[in-house]
């Protein structure tokens, strides 16, 4: 059969349409890319699902608020803290790059009146201070259980050398034990010396317990010849051998905050039984649990939602306070550890942000002038 040309024509135009159809409908019907979910490193977690303590140890500066403690020692937070400045007339912090030396008010006003009135009186050269707490309080990123509403601070029992320390000796250098073995002090770190500086905190009437090890604490009852009024805030904590552990009360206008209340169990009487005790249950025969061991599952870590509700906004609220002129001189080596540089970087204007070595205030003395010997390895413990 022979088609004219018109009608060769339209079977063309039929034809492409029939195809264009066909087209357009297979493009419609075809199934979407699946999109690709983030890697779960990636996925952001929900505010009430991150550790507490990492909200709060990644906070630089103190929360602008009214100074407030708030909550309990080791379940809380703090507004309107205090930065205790590196170096002092009769005190220097130590484990700058923790960022630590922060506390309410209260307790950096106690940390120099105890460095200062105890350098005046002759009893103690000056103040290694540890770890206070971070710039709002909260749950610390490592160390402490407690610390965490800024009323809580570790003073270091090694005294003070008379000259300044640079950045490194404060990370590296390590305090002193003040034990012979576990039962027992040691007569030559735990010297009269040791003994009058702990009393003169324990008799600050804000001071509401001061923790040292039970040997400290028996070693303390034998050197005051038994019961005394300061030895009652004095308690038995195990670790501690190497600093004390000094814990203030509420201070007025902390709404929210909840103190230890007064200690028990504080009397040398307690001091000598824990030593007969302890002494006992060394000297027995060890026998080794039948049955399997059962490991402990780790308590998950504090969050947001386990804090005092005010916590939260001592996160939200604006930063404030930090270095000042008196630490400017108090700068890391030019290697600085990964640690440093975190601090270093959040840390606002000029706070120990220039690279080049510390000069000391005073001339340096050789190094001998410093002598932190090691403790004995079977008691040695972490400094926290």
């Amino acid at each position: 059969m022979t088609w004219s040309g018109p009608a060769r024509g339209l079977i063309f135009l039929f034809g492409l349409m029939i195809a264009q159809t066909s087209s357009a409908q297979t493009t419609a019907i075809a199934p979407p890319a699946p999109e690709q979910a983030p890697p779960a490193e990636e996925r952001a977690l929900p505010t009430s699902e991150i550790p507490a303590k990492t909200l709060f140890g990644a906070e630089s500066r103190a929360a602008k608020l009214k100074s407030r403690a708030i909550g309990f020692y080791s379940r809380g937070c703090l507004a309107g803290g205090e930065w205790l400045p590196p170096d002092g007339t009769a005190w220097q912090a130590m484990r700058l790059s923790r960022n630590r030396n922060w506390a309410h008010p209260n307790v950096v006003k106690l940390v120099k009146r105890l460095a200062t009135e105890a350098k005046a009186a002759g009893e103690w050269p000056g103040l290694l201070v540890g770890d206070m707490t971070q710039p709002r309080g909260g749950p610390m990123t490592s160390g402490h259980a407690s610390h965490q509403i800024g009323l809580d601070a570790d003073v270091w029992l090694t005294p003070m050398p008379d000259r300044r320390l640079t950045w490194e000796e404060r990370e590296k250098i390590s305090a002193v034990s003040m034990l012979k073995d576990p039962l027992s002090v040691n007569p030559e770190t735990f010297t009269p010396g040791v003994i009058a500086i702990i009393k003169r905190a324990a008799s600050y009437d804000e001071v509401e317990r001061i923790g040292v090890n039970p040997a400290i604490k028996l070693g303390l009852c034998r050197a005051a010849g038994g019961d005394k009024p300061w030895l009652s805030k004095i308690q038995g904590w195990a670790g501690h051998t190497y600093h004390m552990h000094i814990r203030i009360k509420c201070p007025p206008g902390s709404d929210g905050c909840r103190s230890q209340g007064t200690p028990d169990g504080t009397s040398c009487a307690a001091a000598e039984k824990w030593y007969a005790d302890t002494k006992a249950w060394m000297e027995s025969p060890k026998t080794a649990p039948k049955g399997p061991k059962t490991k402990r599952k780790p308590k998950p870590p504090l969050t947001l939602q386990d804090l005092p509700n005010a916590c939260r906004d001592v996160l939200a609220a604006a930063p404030n306070g930090g270095p000042t002129l008196i630490a400017e001189a108090i700068v890391p080596p030019e290697q600085k550890p990964a640690a440093v540089s975190a601090v270093a970087a959040s840390s606002g204007p000029a706070a120990f942000a220039v690279p080049h070595a510390l000069e000391p205030a005073v001339p340096a003395a050789p190094a001998a002038a410093l002598v932190v010997p090691e403790p004995q390895p079977a008691l040695r413990r972490a400094q926290q």
